[in-house]
This record gives C-alpha cells, structure tokens and sequence, in this order.
C-alpha cells in the first residue's frame, strides 16, 4: 500500500496516495458542519438540532482536535480506502513554526486512534521546493489563513529569518467585501459570495501607477449571485492583489511582500543570498491570479536588493495548478524516499519513545 499524503489547510484540505507526477485525488474543505441540540424541542418533543460550523485548522495550525480527528476518519477510510485494522503509513505536511505541542499531538493521534503503521512529517516550505526540483531557495506561501515566507538551504528551513504574517486569502476576501459593499449598497453579500468572486475576479495591476489609476476609472461586470442579486464588480478586483504589495489596503503598517522576502534572507548569511533568491517558488492559490506573477516579478526589479529575486518554474510535467498544492506534490515526492528506507516513525519507535519521537526523526 502507499504511503498515504496530507496536507490540512485552514481552508482546503489536500489528501492523496504518493504519486508525485498528479495532483492530489482529494481537495475537500477543511471546514466541517457540526449537528448540536440547539436545547429547544419541536413537534412530538423531538430535539431540535442545528449546523454549527466547525473550522479544525486555523491560521494554518490544528485548533480543534475532535473535529481533525472526524475529517481524517473520512479521508483516511472513505475518501483513500484504508480498512481498520490494515491501516498504512502516512505523511503530513508541518507548516512554518507549528508549536512542538501541536506536532506531538499529531503524532500522537496518528498512533493511538488510527493506528498507523508508520509516520512522517515534513516542512511546507521544504516539501514545496523539492515539487520544482530544489532543496535550496525560498518559499512565499499565502494561504487562507496565513503568509510564510521561508528561506531554506539543503532541504532545511532557516527559522530565525523566516517570518509569518497572521493574515491570508481570508482576510482578502473580507477586503473585497467591504469594496464591495461601498459601491453596491442594496446588495447583501455573505461570506462565501465573496470568496467564489474573489476567485473568479480577482486579479493584480501592472504597478502602483496602474492601480491608481483603476481607482479612478475601471471597467465594470454584472455578477448574478446565487440568490439572484445582481452586484456590480470594477476597480475592486484589483484591491485584493494590491494589498499584498500595499499591505496598508488592509490597516497594517508593513512592507510589500517582495521587501519582505528580501529582509528575510537579508538576515542570512550573504555568501547564501544569491541561491536564496534566484530560487523563489510562490505556493498558495492566491499567487495564481491573473497579473501576480508578473506584478511580483517587477517589483522584485525594483527592489532594494543587489541580487534581485528570481521565480523558479515548475517543470512540465508536473500537474497544472502546482502552486496550489506543491507541498502535497513535493511531500508524495519524499514518501517515495523516507518509507522505503526506513527513515520514518515506526510504531515500535513511538511505543518505546512516546509523542516527543517526532522532533527526532521528522525535524
């Protein structure tokens, strides 16, 4: 059996057996409804119950550990096939700076509830360069709920100067909908509107000067909400790419997403600077809109750096749509590697060291 590959989202979880050359099998929200007694009683006095919503990862870590536990029963047995009691091996993907706590926990559940033969954990940033043929360079991840920004040298990340930002796709969702909300007024625009149009619409201007210039004047198109409300959508597609290189769009005080980069292996050593950044890999959905690549690109001529960064394409054949699961693509690459030579947990490692085995054999 193969080794099984997960890579848990705040948004959108990936799963899959490790074939390298596809993409993953199962792209599920990681999002879960949840049945509760809402504590009335209807006809007959039946229990009433309800939807909660329940979010197992937040901000790209584990938060709610039943709900974790619920969705892996799903992917594990129904969605890749396992049968209880012939349970296989598995790889997660560890995002950048995930607490020693949450790790063993992981490790922890893998083994007591699931029962797992063996299992492995590798770094986003590391697992995402090796899906482009690199163990040296940096990553610039903007998930759902969180940027890394990750420099990593022979296949080790380079923690002291990586940086995390607490914001992501979520926060720009919500941007757009309050754009939104400014110039269609009489429209009511929940949540997941917002996120099908920033998808479907959002793209990034050429420069600052173009930016400004569609806050001036931009065309606009009529969108038919799933309700049948019409909005009307022009200069605020451009907002959301904007604000990752203008990040005071969203009330923070920070430099642009390329200065960032380029602080970050500032603090490296400089004999590593040209490598680092003549090998930068954009992950996460966002960087796939119309208009990111090449605005990145450009600021990144412009940039105070000597050594200007340089993004790295992925090869052909790999999957389309890399970017937005190249740690699931780069972490079916390692299982290739780290099963068959033993280079894992084993049950028999967990039993004799306990949950803290990880930090030995993973990290």
């Amino acid at each position: 059996m193969e080794a099984a590959v997960i890579d848990a989202g705040t948004q959108l979880l990936k799963a899959g057996t490790a074939v390298p050359d596809q993409a993953p099998p199962m792209i599920i929200p990681s999002q879960m409804k949840r049945m509760v007694e809402d504590g009335t009683s209807g006809d007959n006095n039946e229990s009433v119950f309800e939807d909660v919503t329940v979010d197992p990862v937040v901000r790209g870590y584990i938060r709610d550990w039943d709900a974790m536990e619920d969705l892996l029963q799903y992917v594990l047995y129904t969605g890749l096939g396992w049968e209880e009691g012939n349970e296989g091996q598995v790889l997660f993907t560890d995002p950048l700076c995930t607490p020693k706590a949450v790790r063993e926990q992981l490790v922890q559940l893998m083994f007591e509830k699931f029962n797992v033969s063996g299992f492995y954990a590798s770094e986003q940033a590391v697992l995402s360069l090796y899906a482009v043929g690199r163990i040296s360079g940096c990553t610039v991840d903007i998930g759902h709920g969180k940027i890394d920004i990750a420099p990593v040298l022979e296949g080790a990340v380079q923690h002291i100067a990586s940086r995390r930002f607490e914001i992501g796709g979520v926060d720009l969702t919500k941007l757009l909908a309050q754009e939104l909300s400014k110039s269609n007024l009489l429209v009511n625009l929940n949540a997941s509107d917002a996120e099908m149009l920033k998808v479907k619409y959002s793209c990034c201007a050429e420069d600052e000067l173009a930016y400004e210039k569609t806050l001036r004047s931009s065309d606009t198109e009529e969108h038919t909400l799933p309700d049948g409300q019409v909005i009307r959508i022009g200069r605020e597609k451009y907002t959301i790419g904007e604000a990752l290189f203008q990040p005071s769009i969203l009330g923070i005080e920070a430099l642009g997403i390329v200065e960032q980069l380029v602080r970050s292996i500032s603090t490296v050593s400089s004999e590593n600077h040209r490598q680092l950044l003549e090998n930068t890999v954009l992950c996460g959905g966002i960087t796939s809109m119309p208009g990111f690549e090449d605005r990145f690109q450009k600021e990144a001529s412009l940039c105070s750096s000597a050594i200007r960064p340089s993004l790295v394409k992925p090869p052909e054949y790999m999957p389309d749509k890399l970017t937005e699961y190249s740690a699931w693509v780069g972490g079916a690459i390692l299982a290739k590697v780290v099963f068959p030579q033993n280079q894992h947990v084993t049950k028999g490692d967990y039993d004799e060291t306990g949950p803290s085995i990880v930090h030995r054999k993973c990290f």
